[in-house]
Order: C-alpha cells, then structure tokens, then sequence
C-alpha cells in the first residue's frame, strides 16, 4: 500500500504543474467538456439497457408496430415512450466523435506544456552537460522527453477517463441491477441483489488474480523503455559518425554492437511476451466467462417464469455493465503496468534534473566590478576527485591574447570548462565583468540542425541577423563560396570538412564580436597558414576581444601577447 501510495504522488507531482499553470483554464475547459462527453456516453448506455428490454419484449410477443417504432423513431412501450435505436445511435456516434476529437486537443496542448517545461529544465542551469558528467543511470534524455512524456499524457487521460466512466458506470447500472436481480435464499438467509453481490465478487478475484500474473510486467516494459532507446541511440551514433566509421572500416565492430544493444531488447521482448502471455490467458478466459456468466446466474428466473425476456437480456446487459466497471483493473493492467513504467522513468528524470541544478561544486562564477576575467584559486577536480589543476590563478583584460599550453590530458580543457562555469568539481573562484560576453570555440564546433545561416549565427537568432552581414563573415574566413546556400538546410556537420567547421566558428566569432574568446585547439584542423591568416583576422577585426587560446603549434605563440604552460597541476609562465 505504502508502495502504490508513493506511486500515485509521483504521478501526481508529473501531472500537477500543468494543471495550476498559466494554461489551466483552456485545460480544465476541455477536461469538463471529455468528462461531460463520457459521462452522456454512460447516460446512453442506460437508456439502451432499457430500450433493450422493450425490444425484445416486443419481439417475443411479435408486436411489429412496436418493434418498428423502437427502431425508427420511437415511440410507446410497457407504458413509457422510448426513442428510436436511429436517434440513439446518431446521438452516440456524435457524443462518441467530440469527444476523442477533445480529448485529443487536450492530450495535443498537455503535452506540449509538458515538453517546454522539461526542455527548460533540461537546458536550464546546464543541466543537461552535469547530467552527461555525473549520471549514467538516467539513460536517453531525448527519449524521456520525446517518448515518455507523450505516453505519460495519453495513458495518464485514457486510464482516468477510463476509470471515471468505470464508476459513473458502476453506480449507474448496480441500482438498475439490483432491481432487477431480486432476492436469494441460500440456507433459509435471503439476500437481496444477489446479482450485485455476485458481480462484485466475481470482479474482485479476478482483479487480485490480473495483479499476481501481470506484477512483472511493471518492471519489464521500464527496462523495454530503456533497451529500445538505448538501440535507437546507438543507430544514431552510426547515422552521426557515417565518415569516421567508413574510414577506419569499423563496420564489423558496429555491426556487432547493434547486434548486442538489440539482443538486449530481443532478451527482454520475450520476457514481456511470457508476461503478456500468460496474462492474456486470463484476462482472454475471464472476458468470455463474463459473456454467458449473467445468464447463467439469471437463467432460473426466466425459466421459472419470473421475468421475461426482455428482462433477462436487460439483466444480462446490466451484469455486465457492472461487472465490467468491476473488472477496469483487469482490462487496463496491462496499460497501467506501462504507464507506471512511464511514470518512475519521468520521476526518475526530473529528480536527476533538479539535482543537475543544484550542484553547487566547481569554482565558483561572479560578476566583477572591473574589466578582466579574474581566476582566482581555482582547483579543477575530476569526478572521481583526482585533481587536474590547483590553486591556479590568472587575469585575461581585454584586448590581450593568451596562450596556454601543456600537455595532453594535463587539464587544460577542463580548466576552460571551470571558467566557463560548466566544470561542477573543485573549488575556486572565477570573476566575469558585468554584461561581458563569452564565446567558446572548441576543436570541433557546434553545428546545429538547420541551414546554414543558423549554423554561421549560432547562438544568435539567425533572423535577426541581415544576410549580408553573414556573408561577408564567410567571405572573411574563406568560405565566400557557402554564400549563396546560406538559406538551404543540410547536414552541415557532414557536409563540411574539419578545416571549413573551424572556419565557420571563426565567422561565427566575427558576428557575435565576443568580449572574451576562449579558443580550445579552435584551428587544429587548419594548415599553419590558414591559422595565421585566421587569428590575424581576429586581431584585426575584434581588437577589443580578449583572446585565451589552447594550442600545441609553437607558431601561434606569435599572435599572443604572452603565454602560460601548465604543468605539473599549476600554471606557470611560459
């Protein structure tokens, strides 16, 4: 009980933020409306239960007016007036249309809230970057927010509406039941409504019974959630990685690793399909089972003369409404076992999000009075704790330029990230002038889906850039020739050669005209003429920009006012 109460206030804690939102008020009006639709569907099928019973009354007394009356327009029977099964039946297909089309607005507008908000939170405070740094346990972010919130909306609607129309159903049918179905005498005790009573006992087992067989399968579709993403992913790797795999002829080794990531998710398959199995045995028998079961119960009344038949049919069709209000356990378990696997990976999620954000490690960013970036004892840690850099101190005024060297892996990236405000391990502290801006560009640049005027603008709004000014930024670092296919969306990653994605950081750098540029390694692919050409360029072009440059060539010491090596966890003077 402890564990389903803890369930229900995660799902509630998931659902809640929309439902107090700004949004709200659309929300609820189309929730009051799908209600409303349910809850008319459920009055229809009532009056069905009852136009039943004079249908085939007038059928066994083959009474043709009557009999044509009820399936036209309506008309009198057994002393009350009726409406036709036409009218009945186009009100219900009306009903039954508006209200999937508004339950499907609905699903649409929560879903979309849902996914802004998780977007904000994951991109917020970087929490995305902490979350690749310190938690492998919450798998594919992409998958949580692309798959996970659209099934926790849609079975979240369905098995609520699912459940309210179950018991508006239920308490609906059991008066109209209990009426028909009279006393029974077992043992000289008469019980009255026995037909609830067996009802509700025969949907109560079968409930405790879908629970014991189907309990598996919670855990099994989480992990189903998980090794379909993992696969997914790893097709993507492939899809984003298709030149350094062909060239290294790695197509074996990818081959084998699909294979493993997909038998992990064949493992796990099967295991679902014993699970569904044997619960589809179940629930498939107590399904038919509660087909003939209320004539059986009712049977001796009618062979006895007590009710006609009109009245068995509507006491059947009254156990089984009921019964299946009853049973909504049963039927939906198997969906409930998927949304709650929904539920704890959405859970699951957001906790890690919340506790990316507020990590509080690493040296710490500020605003400063004055018009230097000031590192002041910084220690950068890895996460296991070893520590890369310590006690380091520096100051980058604007307009000079910086070179630092060291050796490979001695820190010197990381300590970039530190600065950046990324790095969360260490300690230390790093002053940023009031309203100064900063650009990283790292050895691989960033190129984001589009065209290729929002790869050149990045991280600027692309539109609110004029054409020409993104031009002449290409023109200016050597790929004039991209020019006229500055509006066409390709992969450009792909498209363009290391040495061009270098260059396209260096335009990017000329339109955003940064106070501080940090430059990790930004001109590795580029022959050592272009790598002058280019940080002349930036010299020239952005004489109040600060440089700080990472860089191995002993040939870009002469484009920096001064340099500093670090070695042996500090930074020293070159």
């Amino acid at each position: 009980m402890r564990r389903l109460g803890s369930f229900l206030r995660d799902a509630w804690a998931l659902a809640k933020p929309y439902w107090v939102s700004k949004e709200r008020g659309r929300g609820l009006l189309l929730l009051g409306a799908v209600v409303g639709l349910n809850l008319a569907l459920v009055g229809m099928t009532v009056v069905l239960t009852y136009w039943q019973r004079a249908f085939y009354n007038a059928l066994e007394q083959r009474d043709a007016a009557t009999f044509w009356a009820l399936i036209l327009w309506g008309g009198e029977a057994e002393g009350s007036w009726f409406p036709g099964f036409s009218l009945v039946a186009a009100a219900y297909i009306l009903v039954a249309v508006y209200q999937l089309y508004l339950r499907q607005a609905l699903q649409i507008r929560w879903r979309r809230w849902l996914t802004t908000h998780y977007l904000e939170a994951w991109l917020s405070d970087r929490a995305y970057y902490r979350l690749a740094l310190t938690d492998a346990q919450t798998d594919n972010p992409d998958q949580r927010i692309a798959d996970d919130i659209r099934l926790f909306v849609d079975d979240s609607l369905s098995l609520s509406l699912g459940l309210l129309s179950a018991v508006v159903t239920l308490f609906s049918f059991i008066f109209v039941l209990w009426s028909l179905s009279g006393p029974l005498e077992v043992l000289g005790v008469s019980i009255p409504g026995y037909m609830v009573w067996v009802a509700i006992l025969y949907a109560l087992v079968g409930s405790w019974l879908a629970h014991l067989i189907g309990r598996p399968l919670i855990r099994l579709n989480f992990l189903q959630q998980r090794v379909e993403a993992d696969f997914r992913y790893a097709l993507v790797r492939v899809r984003d990685n298709v030149e350094g795999i062909a060239l290294h002829g790695g197509e074996a080794d990818e081959r084998r690793g699909l294979a493993q990531r997909f038998a992990a998710l064949m493992e796990n398959w099967w295991s679902i399909m014993v699970a569904t199995k044997r619960l589809t045995f179940f629930t498939a028998g107590f399904g038919q089972v509660a087909v003939v079961f209320p004539f059986l119960v009712a049977a001796p009344a009618y062979f006895a003369g007590r009710i006609p038949l009109g009245g068995l049919i509507q006491t059947s069709s009254a156990f089984g409404q009921v019964q299946g209000a009853l049973s909504w356990f049963v039927e939906s378990y198997a969906r409930l076992t998927e949304w709650m696997a929904t539920v704890d990976r959405l859970t699951g999620f957001t906790r890690a999000m919340a506790a990316a954000r507020a990590m509080s490690g690493g040296p710490q960013a500020r605003v400063g009075a004055g018009d230097a970036v000031l590192v002041e004892g910084a220690t950068v840690e890895l996460p296991d704790g070893r520590v890369l850099v310590e006690d380091a101190a520096l100051r980058l005024a604007r307009g000079e330029a910086v070179l630092l060297t060291g050796a490979s892996g001695s820190g010197k990236s990381t300590l970039f990230r530190a600065i950046a405000g990324l790095w969360p391990f260490g300690r230390g502290r790093v002053e940023v002038p009031e309203g100064a801006r900063a650009l990283f560009l790292p050895q691989r640049p960033y190129i984001p889906l589009g065209t290729l005027r929002r790869a050149v603008c990045y991280p600027l709004d692309a539109a609110e850039v004029p054409q020409e000014r993104v031009a002449e930024a290409l023109s200016a670092v050597g790929l004039g020739h991209l020019a006229p296919r500055l509006d066409e969306e390709e992969a450009w990653d792909r498209r363009l050669s290391g040495g061009e994605q270098q260059r396209l950081a260096f335009a990017r750098a000329l339109l955003v005209a940064p106070d501080f540029l940090f430059l990790d390694e930004a001109t590795a692919s580029l022959d050592p003429a272009a790598e002058a050409e280019l940080y002349a360029l930036l010299r020239r072009r952005l004489p109040g920009t600060a440089l700080l440059s990472i860089a191995h060539r002993e040939a870009v010491a002469r484009h920096h006012d001064r340099a500093l090596r670090l070695e042996g966890r500090r930074l020293h003077l070159a």
